[in-house]
C-alpha cells in the first residue's frame, strides 16, 4: 500500500489523523505503519453507531449431557473410536494461548507461570505433559497448533525452543499469530499507540479458527489428515486435551462439535450454559439467564439448566470450513486503552475510554447444527488459574493438581 492509498481509505473513514506522524518516521517504520494500515478491517466502526443494548437471546430450552455415569458404561467403546482417530492423524489439538499472565503477575505469557512449588513446572509444561499421555496411549503424534498474539509470539515461541519443546515433537508443533482488531475512542476514532504504531488487541477467542486458515495452517492440517479440532484454554491446567473417550463420544453421537462441561457447583455459579435457542446449540451467560431460568429443574428436582462449558470443544474440521465465512457477532468492550495524546506522548487511562473488538468462541457453537454435551469430573478436569489468589487461582489449581497426583 502507498501513502496515497492509505490517505484516500482513511479520509473515507474519518481515520487520516493515523497518519499525522508519517512525515516524522524512518522509511522503515513509515512502511511498517502503511502494512497496518492495509490490515485495517474498517467495518467495525459501524459497529459503534450501530450500537445497541445486547440482542435478546431467542427461545431457550434446556440441553442435558452424556452423563459422567453414561460415559463410564460405554467408556471402552468410546475409546476404541477415539484411538483409532488419533492413530489415523484425524485429531488435531488447538491451545489458545494469546494471553498474557498480568493479572497473576507475570508480565510473559501466562503459559510460562510456574505451576510447581517445590520444582519449576510451567503451565504450557503441564498442559504438554497432559497432551502427551494421550500420545503414548495411541502411539501417534497429534499436531498441536499454538495460538499466540503479536505481543506474545516472541517470547511464546522462544520459551518452547528453550525447553526442547517440553519432549513434545517439534514436527508437530505449529504456532500462529491471532488477528488484530483496531481499538477506538468512544467517538469512533483509532487510536495511536506509537507514532507508527495503532493501537490494537487480540480478536477475541473466537477469531482462532479464521487466523488459523490466514497462517495457512488448515492446509498443514488438511496435508496431515486431520479432520476434527479440540480446541481449549491455555490457563485450564488439568485440561485434557484430544481425549480418546471424548473424541470417540462426539464421533460415535454423529454430532459435528462436542463441548466438554461441568455440573454447576450451585444454581448461581458465573459459568456459561450449554442449551439449545432457538432449537440450535448455544451458550448462555450466566448474567443472560433469569431467575426462573436459573432455578427450573425437572421432575427430579435436577437442574435443568445445569451444565457449564469449561472452553474444551471439538469441532469437526469441514463443518469450521463452512462457517468460516458467515458473520460472527462482533463484541464491543470497554476497556482502558493506551494511546498518544495530541502532544505525541503516551496516556495510561484509568478509567475505559474506548471500545475493543471481540469474537467469542461460544457463538461458533450457535453456528452449527448440533453439540453433544460431554460431562467431565470437576476436580479432575477443571482448574483455571485467573485470579492471584482465591477463587481460580494458582492456589486452588495447585490444590487440585495435588490430589490428580501431579508432582508439584
Amino acid at each position: 500500500m502507498t501513502y496515497g492509498e492509505a490517505k484516500k481509505m482513511l479520509s473515507a473513514a474519518g481515520q487520516e489523523h493515523l497518519l499525522k506522524y508519517y512525515d516524522e518516521l524512518s522509511e522503515e517504520k513509515q512502511q511498517n505503519l502503511l502494512e497496518q494500515i492495509e490490515k485495517l478491517d474498517l467495518s467495525f466502526l459501524q459497529l459503534i453507531g450501530d450500537k445497541k443494548e445486547k440482542t435478546a437471546k431467542g427461545r431457550l430450552e434446556p440441553l442435558g449431557a452424556v452423563t459422567i455415569g453414561e460415559i463410564e458404561e460405554k467408556k471402552d467403546s468410546y475409546e476404541k473410536t477415539g484411538l483409532k482417530a488419533v492413530r489415523e492423524g484425524k485429531v488435531g489439538a488447538v491451545l489458545l494461548a494469546g494471553g498474557q499472565g498480568t493479572r497473576l503477575g507475570l508480565d510473559k505469557p501466562k503459559g510460562m507461570l510456574n505451576v510447581g512449588v517445590t520444582k519449576e513446572l510451567y503451565l504450557f509444561e503441564q498442559l504438554i505433559n497432559n497432551l502427551k499421555q494421550v500420545v503414548e496411549k495411541a502411539g501417534a503424534w497429534i499436531p498441536l497448533f499454538i495460538m499466540t498474539s503479536e505481543k506474545n509470539n516472541a517470547d511464546t515461541t522462544e520459551f518452547f525452543a528453550a525447553h526442547d519443546y517440553f519432549g513434545y515433537d517439534r514436527e508437530f508443533v505449529f504456532f500462529f499469530i491471532q488477528e488484530m482488531a483496531p481499538s477506538v475512542s468512544y467517538e469512533g476514532k483509532i487510536y495511536m499507540e506509537e507514532k507508527d504504531k495503532i493501537a490494537a488487541s487480540p480478536n477475541g477467542n473466537g477469531g482462532w479458527f479464521s487466523s488459523m486458515a490466514k497462517a495457512g495452517l488448515l492446509d498443514k492440517g488438511k496435508e496431515l489428515g486431520v479432520e476434527w479440532l479440540n480446541v481449549f484454554a491455555v490457563d485450564n491446567v488439568l485440561q485434557k486435551m484430544a481425549d480418546p473417550v471424548f473424541v470417540g463420544a462426539t464421533i460415535d453421537s454423529g454430532c459435528v462439535c462436542g463441548a466438554k462441561v461441568v455440573a454447576k457447583a450451585d444454581p448461581n455459579e458465573r459459568v456459561g450454559v450449554l442449551c439449545k435457542e432457538d432449537g440450535k446449540p448455544s451458550i448462555v451467560e450466566y448474567y443472560e439467564m433469569t431467575e426462573e431460568i436459573i432455578h427450573s429443574k425437572d421432575e427430579n428436582g435436577k437442574l435443568l439448566y445445569n451444565y457449564g462449558v469449561i472452553l474444551n470443544y471439538l469441532f469437526e474440521v469441514d463443518t469450521l470450513v463452512k462457517i468460516m465465512n458467515q458473520n460472527m457477532p462482533v463484541h464491543i468492550v470497554e476497556k482502558k486503552i493506551p494511546y498518544l495524546d495530541e502532544n505525541a506522548r503516551l496516556v495510561k487511562p484509568e478509567e475505559p475510554n474506548g471500545y475493543k473488538f471481540e469474537t467469542l468462541i461460544l457463538d461458533m457453537i450457535h453456528m452449527v447444527d448440533n453439540c453433544l454435551s460431554f460431562e467431565v469430573e470437576r476436580e479432575k478436569e477443571f482448574a483455571p488459574i485467573k485470579n492471584r489468589t482465591g477463587v481460580d487461582s494458582l492456589d486452588s489449581a495447585r490444590e487440585l493438581m495435588k490430589k490428580n497426583h501431579i508432582e508439584l
